[in-house]
Protein backbone atom coordinates (compact mmCIF):
# COMPACT_ATOMS: atom_id res chain seq x y z
CA UNK A 1 0.00 0.00 0.00
CA UNK A 2 1.62 3.28 -1.07
CA UNK A 3 1.26 6.15 0.72
CA UNK A 4 2.38 9.72 1.79
CA UNK A 5 4.35 9.82 4.92
CA UNK A 6 7.55 10.83 7.24
CA UNK A 7 10.55 8.75 6.27
CA UNK A 8 10.82 8.18 10.07
CA UNK A 9 7.31 6.46 10.29
CA UNK A 10 7.53 4.20 6.92
CA UNK A 11 10.85 2.72 8.93
CA UNK A 12 9.26 2.00 11.99
CA UNK A 13 5.74 0.73 10.35
CA UNK A 14 8.15 -1.46 8.08
CA UNK A 15 10.00 -2.22 11.05
CA UNK A 16 6.75 -3.51 12.80
CA UNK A 17 6.18 -5.64 10.48
CA UNK A 18 9.44 -7.45 10.62
CA UNK A 19 8.10 -8.50 14.22
CA UNK A 20 10.93 -7.36 16.48
CA UNK A 21 10.32 -8.68 19.87
CA UNK A 22 12.58 -6.56 22.10
CA UNK A 23 13.27 -2.33 21.44
CA UNK A 24 15.55 -0.75 23.31
CA UNK A 25 15.72 2.86 22.69
CA UNK A 26 16.88 6.16 23.58
CA UNK A 27 16.04 9.51 21.67
CA UNK A 28 18.52 11.39 19.74
CA UNK A 29 17.22 13.20 16.49
CA UNK A 30 16.95 13.24 13.57
CA UNK A 31 16.14 9.35 14.71
CA UNK A 32 13.77 10.14 17.27
CA UNK A 33 10.42 9.62 15.17
CA UNK A 34 11.48 6.19 14.28
CA UNK A 35 11.58 4.43 18.01
CA UNK A 36 8.70 6.77 19.14
CA UNK A 37 6.44 5.49 16.54
CA UNK A 38 7.59 2.09 17.28
CA UNK A 39 6.48 2.88 21.12
CA UNK A 40 3.36 4.10 20.08
CA UNK A 41 2.29 0.57 18.09
CA UNK A 42 3.68 -1.69 21.09
CA UNK A 43 1.82 0.43 23.46
CA UNK A 44 -1.27 0.59 21.57
CA UNK A 45 -1.05 -3.63 20.87
CA UNK A 46 -0.63 -3.05 17.23
CA UNK A 47 2.93 -4.73 17.56
CA UNK A 48 2.04 -7.48 19.71
CA UNK A 49 4.47 -9.62 21.28
CA UNK A 50 6.93 -6.94 21.92
CA UNK A 51 8.85 -5.31 25.11
CA UNK A 52 9.60 -1.69 23.96
CA UNK A 53 12.39 -1.00 27.16
CA UNK A 54 13.30 2.64 27.74
CA UNK A 55 16.64 3.46 28.29
CA UNK A 56 19.27 5.91 29.90
CA UNK A 57 21.68 6.43 27.28
CA UNK A 58 22.57 5.00 23.87
CA UNK A 59 25.38 2.95 25.37
CA UNK A 60 22.51 1.11 27.17
CA UNK A 61 20.04 1.05 24.23
CA UNK A 62 22.82 -1.15 22.62
CA UNK A 63 23.69 -3.00 26.14
CA UNK A 64 20.18 -4.32 26.31
CA UNK A 65 20.29 -5.23 22.49
CA UNK A 66 23.28 -7.33 23.33
CA UNK A 67 21.21 -8.86 26.14
CA UNK A 68 18.18 -9.36 24.49
CA UNK A 69 19.74 -10.91 21.38
CA UNK A 70 22.00 -13.35 23.23
CA UNK A 71 18.71 -14.93 25.01
CA UNK A 72 17.12 -15.27 21.05
CA UNK A 73 15.14 -12.22 20.42
CA UNK A 74 14.89 -10.39 17.58
CA UNK A 75 16.29 -7.07 18.08
CA UNK A 76 16.50 -3.96 16.56
CA UNK A 77 16.80 -0.01 18.23
CA UNK A 78 17.90 3.06 16.28
CA UNK A 79 20.23 6.33 16.71
CA UNK A 80 22.43 9.03 15.48
CA UNK A 81 25.49 11.10 15.96
CA UNK A 82 27.00 11.18 19.13
CA UNK A 83 24.74 8.16 20.02
CA UNK A 84 25.95 6.01 17.92
CA UNK A 85 29.73 6.75 19.42
CA UNK A 86 28.87 6.28 22.51
CA UNK A 87 27.81 2.90 21.64
CA UNK A 88 31.18 1.91 20.73
CA UNK A 89 32.46 -0.18 22.99
CA UNK A 90 29.20 -2.07 23.04
CA UNK A 91 29.46 -2.22 19.29
CA UNK A 92 32.39 -3.79 19.29
CA UNK A 93 31.11 -6.39 21.53
CA UNK A 94 27.82 -7.07 19.48
CA UNK A 95 29.56 -7.88 16.20
CA UNK A 96 31.96 -9.96 18.25
CA UNK A 97 29.42 -12.08 20.06
CA UNK A 98 27.71 -12.78 16.64
CA UNK A 99 24.44 -10.61 17.06
CA UNK A 100 22.03 -10.45 14.49
CA UNK A 101 20.57 -6.81 15.75
CA UNK A 102 19.34 -4.49 13.51
CA UNK A 103 19.96 -1.23 13.87
CA UNK A 104 19.05 2.45 11.86
CA UNK A 105 21.51 5.45 11.68
CA UNK A 106 20.08 8.42 10.50
CA UNK A 107 22.96 9.44 9.35
CA UNK A 108 24.31 13.52 11.25
CA UNK A 109 27.61 15.14 11.67
CA UNK A 110 29.59 14.59 15.05
CA UNK A 111 31.54 17.25 16.91
CA UNK A 112 32.67 19.30 18.13
CA UNK A 113 31.72 21.90 16.88
CA UNK A 114 27.82 20.84 17.59
CA UNK A 115 25.75 20.36 14.41
CA UNK A 116 22.91 18.45 13.86
CA UNK A 117 22.28 18.28 10.07
CA UNK A 118 23.31 15.37 7.91
CA UNK A 119 26.54 14.09 6.57
CA UNK A 120 27.83 10.15 6.97
CA UNK A 121 30.77 11.09 9.78
CA UNK A 122 28.74 8.70 12.08
CA UNK A 123 29.04 5.76 10.32
CA UNK A 124 31.51 5.74 9.10
CA UNK A 125 33.61 5.84 12.48
CA UNK A 126 31.95 2.65 13.09
CA UNK A 127 32.83 1.05 9.60
CA UNK A 128 35.60 -1.15 11.18
CA UNK A 129 33.39 -2.21 14.24
CA UNK A 130 32.02 -5.41 12.79
CA UNK A 131 28.58 -4.60 11.46
CA UNK A 132 27.24 -4.68 7.80
CA UNK A 133 26.46 -0.83 6.96
CA UNK A 134 23.68 -0.45 4.24
CA UNK A 135 22.92 2.94 3.03
CA UNK A 136 19.47 3.85 1.15
CA UNK A 137 19.18 6.84 -1.88
CA UNK A 138 15.40 7.25 -0.16
CA UNK A 139 13.01 6.54 1.85
CA UNK A 140 11.52 3.54 -0.07
CA UNK A 141 14.79 1.91 0.04
CA UNK A 142 15.28 2.84 3.55
CA UNK A 143 11.88 1.13 4.38
CA UNK A 144 13.20 -1.97 2.10
CA UNK A 145 16.54 -2.37 3.24
CA UNK A 146 15.27 -2.90 7.01
CA UNK A 147 12.64 -5.99 5.79
CA UNK A 148 16.00 -7.21 3.96
CA UNK A 149 18.72 -6.20 6.99
CA UNK A 150 17.12 -8.70 9.25
CA UNK A 151 17.05 -11.76 6.94
CA UNK A 152 20.83 -10.90 6.39
CA UNK A 153 21.50 -10.74 10.08
CA UNK A 154 19.52 -13.45 10.83
CA UNK A 155 21.38 -15.75 8.07
CA UNK A 156 24.94 -15.37 8.64
CA UNK A 157 24.52 -13.94 12.46
CA UNK A 158 25.74 -10.30 12.22
CA UNK A 159 24.49 -7.04 12.98
CA UNK A 160 23.51 -5.02 10.14
CA UNK A 161 23.21 -0.64 10.35
CA UNK A 162 20.60 0.51 8.12
CA UNK A 163 22.16 3.96 7.36
CA UNK A 164 19.29 7.16 6.02
CA UNK A 165 20.12 10.80 5.29
CA UNK A 166 19.11 12.46 8.84
CA UNK A 167 16.75 15.11 8.39
CA UNK A 168 17.21 14.59 4.48
CA UNK A 169 14.99 11.65 4.66
CA UNK A 170 14.09 11.00 7.89
CA UNK A 171 11.99 14.14 8.01
CA UNK A 172 10.88 14.34 4.18
CA UNK A 173 7.59 12.99 3.12
CA UNK A 174 7.24 10.68 0.54
CA UNK A 175 5.56 8.77 -0.79
CA UNK A 176 6.51 4.69 0.55
CA UNK A 177 4.93 1.17 -0.52
CA UNK A 178 4.90 -0.15 2.66
CA UNK A 179 4.68 -4.44 2.56
CA UNK A 180 2.41 -5.68 4.53
CA UNK A 181 2.81 -7.98 7.40
CA UNK A 182 1.99 -11.06 4.74
CA UNK A 183 4.89 -10.22 2.51
CA UNK A 184 7.05 -9.53 5.12
CA UNK A 185 6.02 -12.96 6.39
CA UNK A 186 6.60 -14.78 3.07
CA UNK A 187 10.19 -12.88 3.14
CA UNK A 188 11.31 -13.25 6.81
CA UNK A 189 10.63 -16.16 8.63
CA UNK A 190 10.59 -16.25 12.23
CA UNK A 191 13.74 -16.11 13.96
CA UNK A 192 15.62 -19.10 14.97
CA UNK A 193 18.49 -17.99 16.93
CA UNK A 194 21.98 -19.34 16.25
CA UNK A 195 22.83 -19.37 19.95
CA UNK A 196 20.21 -18.48 22.76
CA UNK A 197 21.68 -18.26 26.85
CA UNK A 198 19.27 -20.14 28.64
CA UNK A 199 19.89 -20.45 32.48
CA UNK A 200 18.56 -24.43 32.48
CA UNK A 201 21.54 -25.00 30.33
CA UNK A 202 24.25 -22.43 31.04
CA UNK A 203 27.61 -21.44 28.80
CA UNK A 204 29.64 -18.63 28.65
CA UNK A 205 29.39 -16.29 25.86
CA UNK A 206 32.67 -13.80 24.88
CA UNK A 207 34.63 -15.24 27.10
CA UNK A 208 38.42 -14.82 27.02
CA UNK A 209 40.55 -15.87 24.18
CA UNK A 210 44.12 -15.13 24.37
CA UNK A 211 46.56 -14.96 21.52
CA UNK A 212 46.97 -18.34 20.84
CA UNK A 213 43.24 -18.10 19.12
CA UNK A 214 42.62 -14.39 19.05
CA UNK A 215 43.59 -14.19 15.11
CA UNK A 216 41.51 -17.17 13.96
CA UNK A 217 38.67 -15.49 15.32
CA UNK A 218 38.99 -12.31 13.91
CA UNK A 219 39.57 -14.45 10.81
CA UNK A 220 36.31 -15.77 10.90
CA UNK A 221 34.29 -13.24 11.72
CA UNK A 222 36.30 -11.46 8.22
CA UNK A 223 35.23 -14.73 6.39
CA UNK A 224 31.43 -14.13 7.32
CA UNK A 225 31.34 -10.73 6.66
CA UNK A 226 32.29 -11.72 3.04
CA UNK A 227 29.53 -13.95 2.95
CA UNK A 228 27.34 -10.83 2.71
CA UNK A 229 28.64 -10.18 -0.78
CA UNK A 230 27.00 -13.15 -1.87
CA UNK A 231 23.82 -12.90 -0.13
CA UNK A 232 23.27 -9.70 -0.15
CA UNK A 233 22.07 -10.16 -4.29
CA UNK A 234 19.96 -13.27 -3.87
CA UNK A 235 18.54 -11.57 -0.70
CA UNK A 236 17.69 -8.71 -3.38
CA UNK A 237 16.62 -11.06 -6.08
CA UNK A 238 14.22 -12.89 -3.85
CA UNK A 239 13.09 -9.86 -2.27
CA UNK A 240 11.76 -8.28 -5.85
CA UNK A 241 9.86 -11.66 -6.25
CA UNK A 242 7.87 -11.40 -3.14
CA UNK A 243 7.50 -7.23 -3.05
CA UNK A 244 7.85 -6.42 -6.85
CA UNK A 245 10.25 -3.96 -6.81
CA UNK A 246 14.01 -3.68 -6.69
CA UNK A 247 15.99 -5.67 -3.68
CA UNK A 248 19.30 -4.23 -2.19
CA UNK A 249 22.24 -4.70 -4.32
CA UNK A 250 26.01 -4.13 -3.90
CA UNK A 251 26.58 -1.34 -6.12
CA UNK A 252 23.59 0.35 -8.41
CA UNK A 253 25.38 1.75 -11.89
CA UNK A 254 23.46 4.89 -13.52
CA UNK A 255 25.29 5.25 -16.97
CA UNK A 256 28.37 4.11 -15.23
CA UNK A 257 29.91 3.20 -18.76
CA UNK A 258 30.56 7.00 -19.09
CA UNK A 259 33.89 8.71 -19.26
CA UNK A 260 33.35 10.07 -16.00
CA UNK A 261 32.12 8.11 -13.20
CA UNK A 262 30.91 9.53 -10.03
CA UNK A 263 30.98 7.61 -7.01
CA UNK A 264 28.33 8.20 -3.70
CA UNK A 265 26.33 6.17 -1.31
CA UNK A 266 22.71 7.56 0.44
CA UNK A 267 20.16 10.44 -0.48
CA UNK A 268 22.80 12.79 -2.62
CA UNK A 269 23.05 9.73 -5.28
CA UNK A 270 18.81 11.25 -6.27
CA UNK A 271 20.56 14.70 -6.67
CA UNK A 272 23.66 13.24 -9.01
CA UNK A 273 21.54 11.44 -11.55
CA UNK A 274 19.67 14.54 -11.74
CA UNK A 275 22.89 16.35 -12.65
CA UNK A 276 24.04 13.39 -14.45
CA UNK A 277 20.70 13.37 -16.91
CA UNK A 278 20.91 17.21 -17.58
CA UNK A 279 24.98 17.30 -18.55
CA UNK A 280 24.46 13.67 -20.47
CA UNK A 281 21.27 15.45 -22.81
CA UNK A 282 24.66 18.35 -23.24
CA UNK A 283 26.15 15.61 -24.68
CA UNK A 284 28.30 15.00 -21.72
CA UNK A 285 29.76 11.47 -20.90
CA UNK A 286 29.15 11.27 -16.99
CA UNK A 287 27.17 8.43 -15.09
CA UNK A 288 26.77 7.64 -11.62
CA UNK A 289 27.99 4.36 -9.43
CA UNK A 290 25.65 4.27 -6.49
CA UNK A 291 26.90 2.13 -3.21
CA UNK A 292 24.39 -0.02 -1.10
CA UNK A 293 26.75 -2.20 0.53
CA UNK A 294 29.58 -0.23 2.41
CA UNK A 295 30.40 -2.77 4.39
CA UNK A 296 31.69 -5.31 3.77
CA UNK A 297 32.99 -3.32 0.98
CA UNK A 298 32.28 -4.71 -2.44
CA UNK A 299 35.98 -4.24 -4.19
CA UNK A 300 35.07 -6.17 -7.09
CA UNK A 301 31.93 -5.20 -7.83
CA UNK A 302 33.32 -1.68 -7.47
CA UNK A 303 35.87 -2.74 -9.87
CA UNK A 304 34.00 -3.95 -12.56
CA UNK A 305 31.16 -1.31 -12.79
CA UNK A 306 34.15 1.22 -13.29
CA UNK A 307 35.99 -0.62 -16.04
CA UNK A 308 35.44 1.56 -18.88
CA UNK A 309 36.14 4.99 -16.98
CA UNK A 310 38.86 7.04 -17.66
CA UNK A 311 38.40 9.34 -14.34
CA UNK A 312 36.51 8.80 -10.96
CA UNK A 313 35.09 11.13 -8.76
CA UNK A 314 34.89 10.52 -5.06
CA UNK A 315 31.85 12.30 -3.60
CA UNK A 316 32.42 11.55 0.38
CA UNK A 317 30.18 12.89 3.13
CA UNK A 318 32.79 12.17 5.96
CA UNK A 319 36.31 13.44 6.01
CA UNK A 320 38.80 11.49 7.52
CA UNK A 321 40.65 14.55 9.03
CA UNK A 322 44.22 15.13 7.54
CA UNK A 323 43.69 11.87 4.90
CA UNK A 324 40.91 12.88 2.83
CA UNK A 325 38.37 10.92 2.36
CA UNK A 326 36.52 7.77 3.79
CA UNK A 327 34.66 5.65 0.87
CA UNK A 328 37.88 6.75 -1.73
CA UNK A 329 40.28 4.93 -0.19
CA UNK A 330 38.28 1.99 -0.23
CA UNK A 331 37.21 3.05 -4.49
CA UNK A 332 41.52 3.09 -4.69
CA UNK A 333 42.13 -0.05 -3.44
CA UNK A 334 39.03 -1.68 -5.29
CA UNK A 335 40.83 0.24 -8.63
CA UNK A 336 44.71 -0.95 -7.72
CA UNK A 337 46.52 -1.01 -10.78
CA UNK A 338 44.15 0.14 -13.34
CA UNK A 339 44.79 3.27 -15.22
CA UNK A 340 42.51 5.73 -14.16
CA UNK A 341 42.14 9.21 -13.00
CA UNK A 342 40.75 9.54 -9.60
CA UNK A 343 39.71 12.53 -7.61
CA UNK A 344 37.72 13.01 -3.78
CA UNK A 345 35.31 15.69 -3.50
CA UNK A 346 34.60 16.43 -0.13
CA UNK A 347 31.33 17.89 0.02
CA UNK A 348 27.43 18.16 2.53
CA UNK A 349 29.38 18.06 5.73
CA UNK A 350 27.12 19.15 8.35
CA UNK A 351 24.34 19.67 5.99
CA UNK A 352 25.21 21.91 3.72
CA UNK A 353 23.50 21.64 0.68
CA UNK A 354 25.04 19.99 -2.45
CA UNK A 355 23.05 21.83 -5.21
CA UNK A 356 22.96 20.60 -9.33
CA UNK A 357 24.52 23.77 -9.72
CA UNK A 358 27.90 22.79 -7.77
CA UNK A 359 27.47 19.43 -9.14
CA UNK A 360 27.80 20.72 -12.55
CA UNK A 361 30.23 22.34 -12.38
CA UNK A 362 32.80 20.22 -10.22
CA UNK A 363 31.93 17.63 -13.12
CA UNK A 364 32.82 19.65 -15.67
CA UNK A 365 36.02 20.67 -14.31
CA UNK A 366 36.59 16.36 -13.67
CA UNK A 367 35.85 15.90 -17.33
CA UNK A 368 38.42 18.02 -18.44
CA UNK A 369 40.98 17.05 -15.32
CA UNK A 370 40.65 20.20 -13.56
CA UNK A 371 40.06 18.92 -10.48
CA UNK A 372 42.53 18.58 -7.44
CA UNK A 373 42.99 15.38 -6.06
CA UNK A 374 41.19 16.69 -2.98
CA UNK A 375 38.48 19.12 -3.73
CA UNK A 376 36.15 20.94 -0.93
CA UNK A 377 32.70 21.53 -2.59
CA UNK A 378 31.71 24.75 -2.16
CA UNK A 379 34.58 25.91 -0.30
CA UNK A 380 34.12 29.14 1.19
CA UNK A 381 37.40 31.22 1.32
CA UNK A 382 35.96 34.26 2.64
CA UNK A 383 34.98 32.56 6.00
CA UNK A 384 38.18 30.70 6.06
CA UNK A 385 39.80 34.31 5.73
CA UNK A 386 37.92 35.54 8.41
CA UNK A 387 38.49 32.43 10.49
CA UNK A 388 42.15 32.84 9.91
CA UNK A 389 42.37 36.53 10.96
Amino acid sequence: MTVQLEGSRGVAETVAACRPQVICAYPISPQTHIVEALSVLVKSGALPGCEFVNVESEFAAMSVAIGASAVGARVYTATASQGLLYMTEALFNAAGLGLPIVMTVANRAIGAPINIWNDHSDAMSQRDSGWLQLYAESNQEAADLHVQAFRLAEELSLPVMVCMDGFVLTHAFEPVDLPTREQVRAYLPPFVPRQALDPADPVTIGAMVGPEAYTEVRYLAHRTHLRALERIPQLGAEFTRVFGRPGAELVTPYHADANTVVVALGSVLGTLKDTVDDLRAAGRSVGVLGITTFRPFPFAAVRAALAGARRVVVLDRALAVGVGGVVSADVATALAGVDVARYTVIAGLGGRPVTKASLAAMLTDAAGDLLDPLTFLDLDTDLLATAER
